[in-house]
């Protein structure tokens, strides 16, 4: 075990240290068990103090996981169900293809509304990133700002998951209505202190006054890193919990003991299984398949199997090496999070940290696969960066006459000239990637489909066939 560790604390680390993120907290539990919890960098870099285990971070949309829990308990109570309309807590009166949306729409993001981007501006706005923000305060100035969205409806309520953000703030609306209670009071008396999840907090007071709390950072396209606040009060059951990785892991247990903690009940079985459910398909589809070698891949854009699929407050992966992942991920810029837990297995894993880099939700991935004696070089955004990461350099055609550069660009390749009087930068989109051969691309000029080669050549150079050109690799890139 101690080597998979180290594998994990590897992989971790070398992401952190391309995506320039400060600090990162990690924890590992196996059953009710603890076995690594750790921290990675810095949790404030003015001041030069460590990540630990105990580091304080926003959880973003993890929060919506609550949320849900939070509903699911006063319907076991019977103050609720999750079939009634929102209409009926709220004076919320927006009806998409004139049906009524219900609480298992907004915890499932299947009301029909799309995203209207109040978090998004909140977000840019706070960081300074432009934009003209929006003024939530309360579930009310959420209803005024969702008012006129009827013609903004895209599908029948059930139909279609569209990721809701407002339909979230709604739902901590139909808590406070239904128990009387605010919603951070709500979650704190009957989630977080059932749990003993004793440093997870909503208020800047509570977090300020804990000698652990990271210091958010926004990091920029060039990997600096701009101290800036969490938006307290603004962003709320949708994403306002702030929390660190030692109390999460006793979240992620709740779960997968099926809603019991120790000697607390926090919901039923039923409930817990309820909240597990795949309840909608997510637009993703599964995008490589195996080609006729090893190591090939083949970009199927017709491929209609749908990896991910949402429950309450929860995403499903149902085919994780042929198991059931669990979890969400969270961001609100400056803090990002991921959770992920095997129901079955008894593995859980959960990360934050204090800025936007690396996508944790792939380190969360890479750390269930290695511990479960999977190899993670078969997940597809492996068998994607890996693959995709070779081909990067500098590339020249006869004699130098013209040379530019090939960059991974997320899954896509992009090839870059630059002059002082001309730039072009072209995506190139894979069909094929072949590690031991001939790797097909392509991008689009003037409305028509133009293909793109990259070979490797027996003595390992590799060649790029684009346009008119014929261009050898001669040097990485930066060197």
């Amino acid at each position: 075990m101690d080597e998979k560790l180290q594998q994990i604390d590897r992989f971790v680390f070398d992401k952190m240290k391309q995506s320039h993120l400060p600090g990162l907290s990690l924890a590992i539990i196996q059953g009710d068990d603890v076995i690594h919890a750790r921290g990675f960098g810095q949790r404030d870099l003015q001041k030069g103090l460590p990540a630990t285990a105990k580091t304080l971070y926003g959880i973003g949309s993890i929060t919506k996981s609550f949320t849900c829990l939070s509903v699911m308990q006063l319907q076991m109570e019977g103050h609720l169900n999750v079939d009634d309309p929102v209409g009926k807590y709220l004076k919320f009166d927006v009806q998409p293809y004139g049906e009524p949306v219900t609480i298992r729409h907004l915890m499932t993001h299947s009301s029909g509304i799309p995203a209207l981007a109040y978090a998004e501006a909140v977000i840019r706005k706070g960081a300074g990133d432009g934009g003209q923000g929006v003024p939530i305060g309360d579930v009310q100035d959420m209803i005024t700002f969702m008012s006129d969205c009827d013609e903004w409806v895209h599908a029948p309520p059930g139909e279609r998951w569209f990721y809701l953000n407002e339909g979230y703030v709604l739902l901590g609306g139909i808590i406070e209505s239904v128990s009387g209670l605010s919603y951070d009071e709500y979650v704190t008396q009957h989630i977080l202190k059932p749990l003993g999840m004793g440093r997870t907090y909503f208020h800047k007071d509570d977090v300020e006054s804990d000698p652990h709390a990271a210091q958010p950072y926004v990091v920029d396209r060039d990997g600096n890193r701009h101290p800036e606040n969490y938006l307290y009060g603004s962003i709320t059951s949708d994403g306002g919990i702030i929390s660190n990785v030692r109390d999460m892991v006793r979240y992620i247990r709740m779960y997968l003991n099926k809603g019991r903690i120790d000697d607390r009940q926090i919901i039923d079985e039923d409930s817990a299984d309820e909240m597990m459910k795949p309840r909608i398909d997510t637009p993703s589809t599964h995008l490589y398949s195996r080609g006729a070698e090893q190591d090939e891949l083949v970009v199927d854009f017709d491929l209609q199997v749908a990896p991910r699929k949402y429950g309450y407050g929860l995403g499903i992966n149902p085919d994780f090496f042929g198991r059931r992942m669990v979890g969400h991920g969270g961001s609100v810029l400056i803090s990002t999070g991921q959770m992920a837990f095997m129901p079955d297995e008894g593995w859980g894993v959960m990360l934050l940290a204090n800025g936007s880099g690396y996508s944790l939700s792939n380190l969360a991935q890479y750390a269930l696969a290695v511990l479960m004696g999977e190899d993670p070089d078969e997940l597809a955004f492996r068998r994607s960066e890996v693959l995709l990461k070779e081909f990067e350099g500098i590339y020249e055609a006869y004699q130098g006459n013209y040379r530019g550069k090939l960059r991974r660009l997320g899954d896509l390749l992009q090839f870059e000239t630059s002059s002082r009087f001309f730039s072009q930068k072209v995506p190139l989109i894979p069909q094929r990637i072949s590690p031991g051969g001939t790797s097909e691309f392509f991008t689009i000029r003037g409305g028509q489909r133009l293909p793109v080669h990259l070979h490797k050549r027996e003595d390992g150079a590799h060649e790029l066939i684009f346009e008119r050109y014929k261009m050898k690799k001669t040097s990485q890139l930066g060197t």
